[in-house]
């Protein structure tokens, strides 16, 4: 007996022109939805031939303000800007819906703002390196203004000990030579 005895047929089952639960049972087969299962291990191999109905005058909606929208249309839409949002999401990558007008739109809109983010972050990128070298030159300042206030506190001493002792030196004197008066005022 064969086990393979089941017709996966996407439904919903009344879009064919065929009766298709006439042709399950005259070939002895089970019908399931294939929109609702994965599994495909039983499925028979030969299966009854079945055409989709040509769709009828396309649906459509009214607006309280008269304006008229194809549902169909309406249905691409949706699914376009259903896949804008996964992008947005992180569920999927960016790419451009292909169809609907709005989908399009929306497209656009993020593109636009996805690059002005891009730019932002390079923007900000390069601002930190600015501001990590910005850094380093404002220890480097520190580092020379503590080196140049001890080289002011060690003239000051120097200039001290000369005037106690009475020693007359140049007002603009360089250290070295300050040092050296003091040393020769410790040998007298």
């Amino acid at each position: 007996m064969n086990d393979k005895n089941v017709w996966y047929l996407p439904g919903p089952f009344h879009q064919y022109l065929e009766d298709v639960k006439a042709l399950a049972k005259k070939a002895g087969l089970r019908i399931i939805d294939a929109n609702v299962t994965e599994s495909r291990e039983d499925a028979a191999e030969d299966t009854p031939k079945v055409t989709i109905r040509a769709p009828a005058q396309p649906f459509v909606l009214v607006v309280d303000e008269g304006e008229q929208f194809d549902v169909a249309e309406l249905v691409a839409q949706l699914r376009g800007i259903a896949v804008l949002i996964n992008a947005v999401e992180g569920l999927a990558p960016l790419e451009h819906p292909g169809a609907g007008e709005l989908a399009i739109r929306l497209f656009d809109v993020l593109k636009s703002i996805n690059e002005g983010m891009d730019h932002l972050d390079g923007l900000r990128s390069t601002l930190a390196d600015e501001n990590e070298a910005l850094r380093g030159e404002v220890e480097a300042l520190k580092a020379a203004a503590d080196q140049s206030k001890a080289e002011q506190d060690k003239t000051s001493a120097l200039k001290a000990k000369l005037d106690d002792a009475g020693v007359s030196y140049r007002s603009n004197a360089s250290i070295e030579s300050l040092e050296k008066a003091v040393a020769e005022l410790s040998k007298d």
